[in-house]
């Protein structure tokens, strides 16, 4: 698809506008305190909007409006708890982090432990998010050239350099500021693509009765108290497991670490974080509803049977084209039908004889549309096997492209490339900076001028940006990106979880103990994910609890004779 010049400017005019606003604000950089911690004197909603910012990814934007579509609102429970984690982070983590006046979460550990400990603690992160950055990038960039036509090196790099000038000029500061714009831009861009959808429903197809449609397909239930191991998105899963991974996330990865470092003062970072747990949840369930909307307006407006069209392409290209083209006759008359029967529900009372038997036509045709859209990607994969045929990213991008006016396509398409260079500005952010202060001037230049660490600060930035622009450049080896990101992500976040909670709240447990306890554990885990079916979301409450309990067994079994470099319990 071609985009319109005034699209191509609205887009570009954005994208540059954020980075020449972040580069002129933070001019004044001009020492390493600055670069990497912002001259600690951003307020509570700059904190706040970084925060959420950094956690918003493009692919957030592509994914969540598709995941509402074809399962409803009930991701939203992922979110419930989030704030807890918020208030537990405030209570324990920021003091701790405030009084040390730390660069990093990860000095802490040393000075409540060891420099081993701190190093390793360190190097999973690096690990982790290293690999992360990479994919953050081609996310977007893979799904933006599949449906424009981009290529899609060019598409990377385009992300990845924009980036890198900013973060490179300004750093921290520069991140933050720009993520507060990028956000604005965002939940604008979301707010103005809702209101769009409402208008363009048909004339007779209210408000009220769009959501009372979405409402008995089953697409508005939010909340589902049904207990259940294997169920993802639950009450459940939402209070108990989503605690240890927003901790673990917000309380650990330098990556949102740093985000309430920056702040004014340690009630700055609190009001920052309360902020990002009061609002994040709501902005979910906006992002989720406009999918919702979409899901309403292909009532009415006919869907593409599968909207990944790189993957139709290939089908018509193959010997199975005809047979697709049956499926593609066969979904048209059940579109068909199904809009006749939603006019005919829509117009019934509730109280009708002929309402229920309405509701059930409609139900019905709803599930033969399914059953053929997964014909559909059957015939996909028997095409080739290598094609993903998940294509709940392509929906949202499907609708913009296709259906939003000259202009506002600019200023959508500039959301999502927003959402990828906030979370990817942040993540090179923290990367540099673990890079610079826990392994570089720790181990290697403990003596230098702060003009060098400013200008290795900004060097160890450009040389992350490359490793996530290499990382994106073979991020396709991966059969399922956003998988792929959760997946890395916990391998490593229990471990490090762990030995967090072991420094906080063990406090006869010393380094020698809680290394070698990281060590087994990490081990485990790898082991757990690559010899057993074990979803890899259990990874993270495994992880933590395995660091608890070894930590505590192996400092029974060596005693108390190791020499012990922490800080006494009144700091800690």
């Amino acid at each position: 698809m071609e985009l319109s010049t005034l699209d191509w400017i609205v887009m570009l005019s954005t994208l540059f506008g954020i980075v020449g606003y972040g580069v002129w604000k933070t001019r004044s950089v001009n020492n390493v305190k600055s670069f990497l911690l912002g001259d600690k004197d951003l307020k509570w909603w700059t904190i706040g909007l970084s925060i959420m910012a950094t956690q918003a990814s493009a692919i957030t934007f592509l994914s969540t409006p598709g995941k509402a579509f074809q399962d409803g609102m009930g991701f939203a429970q992922f979110y419930f708890g989030m704030p807890i984690a918020m208030v537990i982070i405030c209570v324990f983590f920021l003091p701790i982090y405030y009084k040390l006046n730390v660069y990093t979460a990860y000095e802490y550990l040393e000075r409540r432990f060891d420099l081993k400990t701190r190093m390793f603690t360190a190097l999973l992160f690096l690990i982790s998010r290293g690999l992360a950055a990479g994919i953050t990038i081609f996310a977007p960039a893979i799904i933006m050239s599949s449906i424009l036509g981009w290529p899609l090196e060019q598409t990377n790099l385009f992300i990845g350099i924009l980036v890198i000038i900013y973060t490179v000029a300004g750093g921290t500061k520069a991140v933050s500021v720009t993520q507060k714009q990028q956000m604005i831009i965002i939940l604008t861009g979301m707010f103005i693509a809702a209101g769009v959808i409402i208008y363009k429903l048909p004339a007779d197809i209210h408000f009220t009765d769009a959501l009372q449609i979405s409402g008995k397909l089953d697409k508005l239930e939010i909340i589902n108290f049904k207990f259940d191991l294997t169920e993802k998105y639950t009450i459940w899963t939402g209070l108990l497991a989503g605690v240890f991974l927003f901790l673990s996330y917000f309380g650990t990865d330098q990556s949102q670490v740093q985000r309430y470092l920056s702040g004014k003062s340690l009630n700055e970072s609190r009001l920052g974080l309360i902020f990002n747990g009061i609002i994040k949840g709501p902005m979910q369930v906006l992002v989720l509803f406009v999918g919702i909307l979409v899901f309403v307006f292909f009532q009415f407006n006919k869907a593409p049977l599968h909207f990944n069209p790189g993957n139709v392409e290939a089908v018509y290209a193959s010997p199975n084209a005809a047979a697709f083209q049956s499926l593609e006759a066969e979904y048209d008359v059940v579109f068909e039908e199904k809009q006749a029967a939603i006019r005919a529900f829509n117009a019934s009372e509730a109280t009708s004889s002929n309402y229920a038997s309405n509701l059930a036509a409609v139900k019905t045709l709803e599930q033969q549309e399914k059953d053929l859209r997964n014909e559909a990607k059957a015939l996909i994969s028997q095409t080739d096997e290598n094609l993903d045929t998940e294509d709940g990213d392509y929906i949202f991008i499907n609708f913009i492209l296709n259906y939003m006016p000259i202009g506002l396509i600019g200023l959508l398409l500039a959301v999502i490339f927003s959402a990828a260079m906030s979370s990817t500005a942040s993540e090179l952010n923290a990367l540099a900076t673990t890079t610079m202060v826990d392994f570089y001037k720790r181990v290697f230049k403990s003596n230098e001028s702060d003009k060098h660490y400013l200008v290795m600060s900004r060097v160890f930035t450009v040389a992350w940006g490359c490793v996530a622009l290499f990382f994106a450049m073979i991020a396709s080896l991966f059969d399922n990106l956003i998988e792929a990101v959760n997946i890395i992500g916990s391998l490593f976040y229990g471990t490090i979880l762990g030995i967090f909670l072991t420094a906080f709240f063990l406090k006869r447990v010393k380094g020698n103990a809680v290394f070698v306890a990281a060590i087994i554990t990490e081990t485990v885990i790898v082991c757990i994910y690559a010899f057993t079916p074990l979803a890899f979301l259990w990874l993270n409450l495994i992880g933590g609890i395995l660091v608890l309990i070894l930590a505590l067994l192996i400092q029974q079994l060596i005693g108390n004779n190791e020499s012990d470099p922490r800080l006494d319990s009144s700091t800690t």
